[in-house]
C-alpha cells in the first residue's frame, strides 16, 4: 500500500476541474436517483453507474482539452488614472480536437481597477495552438500597482471538463496622473492659437516690464516717453514694455480627507491634479515658473520650480508621489510652511474641499494670512451627491430629514466661499470636466492685468 501511494505521489497533478455543465448534470441525478430508489429498488445501482459514468467522462473531456505547451503576458509598466490599459496574454495549446477559446483572468491590486479582477476570452491568432487575448484594467489612484495571479482555462470538445492553469505573476505598474487634457486637441489648438504659440516669445508693447529703448515716433502714447534717457540723448526715446513674465506660479493640493472622496469614479485628488498639470503646462509656455506642493496633516512636499516644458515631467512625477491621507489636513501649518519658503510675491493656486464649518473655519483664516503676500486662488469641485440630496423630491419623512440637512451644508459652503471671495481670493466652483479650463482662463487674465508680480 505504502509502495501504491509512493508511485501515486510522483505522477503529475492533473489539472482538470468540471465544468458547470457537468454540476448540473449531477445535480439532477439527485432527485432522479431518489425516484428509482423509491419506484424501483432493484435499480438503485443505475444512478450511481450514471454518476461515475458523467465523471469519466469529464476526466476524458478534460483530458482531450489539451496540454498547456506556454503562455507569455505583456504588462505596460506605465498608465494613467482613469485610463484603459490593456494586459495581453497569449497561450499555446497543444491539443487535437476543436474546442471553446481559452478564458483568462487577471488578479491584481484594487488600485488598477474596481474588484481587483479582469475576466477576458483569447481568441485565435491563425496560428495553430495559439491564442491571444487583452484583459482591460482601469486604475482608480495613483501609485504602483501591482498583477498576483493569473488563470487560464480551457473545456474540452464536450464541455464536460476543463484544464485550468494558475501562475502567479511578479508584474507592476506605475499609474501617473492623468495627461488626457494636456494632450487634447482642444489645448494644443489654443496653444498654436494664442500668443504663447508653441514656443514662448517676447510680446512687445503689453505689460509693464520694461524690454527696452526706441526713437520716440509720432502717434506712440506720449506717457511712454522717457524724459531721462531724452535729456542724456537730445532726442525722444520712448519705453517698450513687455508682458510679464517669469512669475512664480504654486499649485498647492489639499490631499486630506475630503480630497481623496471620490467624484465620478476618481477622487477629487486625482481630478484636481489633471486640472493643475494641465495649467501648468499653459504657464510655462507662457515663460512661468510653476512648482507643487502638497500637504495633509503634514507638508509632504514641495517641488523645485520648474521653468521649461522640457522639464514637465518633473512635475508629473512629483505630481504622481502625492499621497492620499484620510486625515483632517492642517492648514495652519501647511500654509505657513509655504509662505516661509517663497520669497517673493507668487500665484498660489489652492485646491481644497470642506465637509465642516470648523475645517472650513481654519482654511479661511489661514487664506487669509496668505492673501497679505500673494495673490491666491482657491479651486473646488461642485459637490454634484449635495446637489442631488437638495433637489431630489423626498417621498419619506427621512428623505425630508436628508434634504434638509443637505440644504444646509450646501447653504455654509456658499457662505465660506463668499468669505474667501471677500478676501480677495478668486474663487472657481465648477465641475471636475472644467476646472482645468476655467483655471487658464483665469490664470490668463490675472496673468494680462499684471497681478502677480
Amino acid at each position: 500500500m505504502n509502495r501504491l501511494r509512493a508511485l501515486l505521489s510522483r505522477l503529475p497533478a492533473i489539472p482538470i476541474v468540471p465544468t458547470g455543465r457537468t454540476l448540473v448534470m449531477l445535480a439532477l441525478l439527485a432527485p432522479l436517483a431518489v425516484v428509482i430508489a423509491a419506484t424501483a429498488p432493484g435499480t438503485w445501482i443505475v444512478a450511481p453507474a450514471a454518476a461515475l459514468t458523467l465523471l469519466a467522462l469529464t476526466v476524458i473531456d478534460g483530458w482531450l482539452a489539451g496540454r498547456l505547451v506556454r503562455f507569455t503576458y505583456h504588462v505596460p509598466p506605465d498608465a494613467e488614472v482613469g485610463q484603459e490599459c490593456a494586459i495581453r496574454v497569449e497561450a499555446e495549446i497543444e491539443r487535437d480536437s476543436d474546442a471553446d477559446a481559452p478564458e483568462a483572468a487577471l488578479g491584481f491590486d484594487p488600485r488598477l481597477g474596481a474588484g481587483g479582477a479582469a475576466n477576458f476570452r483569447l481568441q485565435p491568432t491563425g496560428r495553430a495552438g495559439i491564442f491571444a487575448g487583452e484583459g482591460k484594467a482601469l486604475p482608480v489612484r495613483r501609485g504602483p500597482g501591482e498583477l498576483h495571479d493569473l488563470w487560464l482555462r480551457w473545456r474540452g470538445p464536450l464541455g464536460l471538463g476543463a484544464r485550468q492553469v494558475h501562475s502567479p505573476l511578479d508584474a507592476r505598474i506605475r499609474v501617473w496622473p492623468d495627461l488626457s487634457p494636456v494632450r487634447s486637441p482642444v489645448l494644443q489648438a489654443f496653444l498654436r492659437d494664442s500668443q504663447f504659440g508653441l514656443v514662448a516669445r517676447r510680446i512687445r508693447g503689453e505689460g509693464t516690464q520694461f524690454e527696452a529703448l526706441s526713437e520716440y515716433e509720432p502717434g506712440m502714447d506720449r506717457r511712454r516717453i522717457d524724459w531721462k534717457a531724452s535729456a542724456r540723448h537730445t532726442a525722444l526715446y520712448a519705453r517698450e514694455n513687455e508682458a510679464e513674465r517669469d512669475n512664480q506660479i504654486v499649485f498647492a493640493f489639499d490631499c486630506g480627507q475630503s480630497m481623496i472622496e471620490p467624484v465620478d469614479g476618481l477622487p477629487r485628488l486625482d481630478r484636481a491634479v489633471s486640472a493643475a498639470l494641465m495649467a501648468a503646462y499653459v504657464a510655462l509656455k507662457g515663460g512661468d515658473k510653476v512648482s507643487l506642493f502638497g500637504f495633509a496633516d503634514q507638508p509632504q512636499l514641495m517641488t523645485p520650480f520648474v521653468t521649461d516644458t522640457r522639464a514637465f515631467h518633473r512635475l508629473q512625477s512629483a505630481a504622481g508621489d502625492l499621497d492620499y491621507t484620510a486625515r483632517e489636513p492642517n492648514f495652519t501649518l501647511a500654509l505657513a510652511t509655504l509662505t516661509a519658503r517663497l520669497k517673493r510675491r507668487s500665484l498660489i493656486v489652492l485646491f481644497s474641499d470642506f465637509s465642516d464649518p470648523t475645517s472650513a473655519e481654519l482654511m479661511v483664516e489661514s487664506v487669509q494670512r496668505l492673501v497679505r503676500h500673494h495673490l491666491v486662488i482657491f479651486v473646488t469641485m461642485v459637490d454634484t451627491e449635495l446637489e442631488e440630496l437638495t433637489t431630489t423630491e423626498p417621498e419619506t419623512l427621512g428623505d425630508v430629514a436628508v434634504a434638509v440637512n443637505a440644504d444646509a451644508l450646501a447653504r455654509q459652503r456658499q457662505l465660506v466661499l463668499q468669505r474667501l471671495k471677500r478676501l480677495g481670493v478668486n474663487v472657481i466652483e465648477a465641475p471636475h470636466q472644467t476646472i482645468g479650463y476655467r483655471l487658464i482662463d483665469l490664470y490668463l487674465e490675472t496673468k494680462r492685468t499684471e497681478a502677480i508680480g
